[in-house]
């Protein structure tokens, strides 16, 4: 059975002053799912949207909601999110002290996703003991904080390996790959094991979002 794998355009990259009509054209060119990336100004330095925005764009588009929380104690904005449409909700492992616990508080809501995440320099021996617990680990190819960034070539390497642990330890979680990711390098992310791609200025920064997905797919299908 050939795999499906996924596109999340990450709206870092929209153009915010027509925020839903945006998310609404990503839907209808086939983005399988939204990628809303929340940053706080201290965990990365940026700061990026909130809740109330995630709920005014909710009714634009039908697709699950991917909410990629770059956060200093994420435990606090679990339940506002979840609220305001997360259907996917991902933490990172830096910022958890105690990532176990912030993973057992998402998975009580029993039709949400949860994820863990791993900044470039973050090993992936730090996920053996919570792969069992969660249903998909997004690598980041780029250092978190800001859109358009060069994807870092290692990140091929890490994506390789992270896919033979999941067989180990658990064959059901998917791997999410965001930063940097565009159709010259893919092929090659989807080969090393990617299910989930990310890719926010590759598709918003097109002057047209429906080619833009398109060409993406194009570029899966040779997987």
């Amino acid at each position: 059975m050939v795999k499906r794998v996924k596109i999340a355009p990450s709206i870092l990259s929209a153009n915010f002053a027509c925020l839903g009509e945006q998310v609404k054209r990503a839907e209808e060119a086939g983005a399988d799912y939204i990628h809303i990336d929340v940053m706080d100004g201290h965990f990365v330095p940026n700061i990026s949207i909130g809740p109330s925005v995630v709920s005014a764009i909710k009714p634009y588009a039908n697709i699950p909601f991917d909410v990629h929380l770059m956060t200093e104690n994420p435990e606090f904005f679990i339940e506002d999110f979840i609220e305001a449409g997360a259907n996917l909700l991902s933490v990172h492992f830096e910022a958890c002290t105690h990532l176990h616990r912030v993973i057992q508080r998402v998975k009580t809501y029993s039709n949400l996703s949860v994820g863990v995440a791993l900044n470039p320099a973050t090993a992936l021996t730090n996920l053996i003991n919570t792969l069992p617990e969660i249903h998909f680990v997004v690598i980041m190819s780029v250092n978190p904080g800001f859109g358009g960034q060069e994807f870092i070539p290692q990140t091929i390497e890490k994506i390789g390996l992270l896919k033979n642990m999941i067989e180990e330890y658990n064959p059901s979680v998917a791997i999410e790959v965001d930063g940097g990711v565009s159709q010259k390098n893919a092929l090659d992310i989807i080969k090393a094991g990617a299910d989930i791609l990310v890719a926010g200025s590759a598709v918003f920064n097109h002057v047209d979002i429906g080619e833009a997905i398109r060409n993406l797919r194009k570029v899966i299908s040779l997987a």
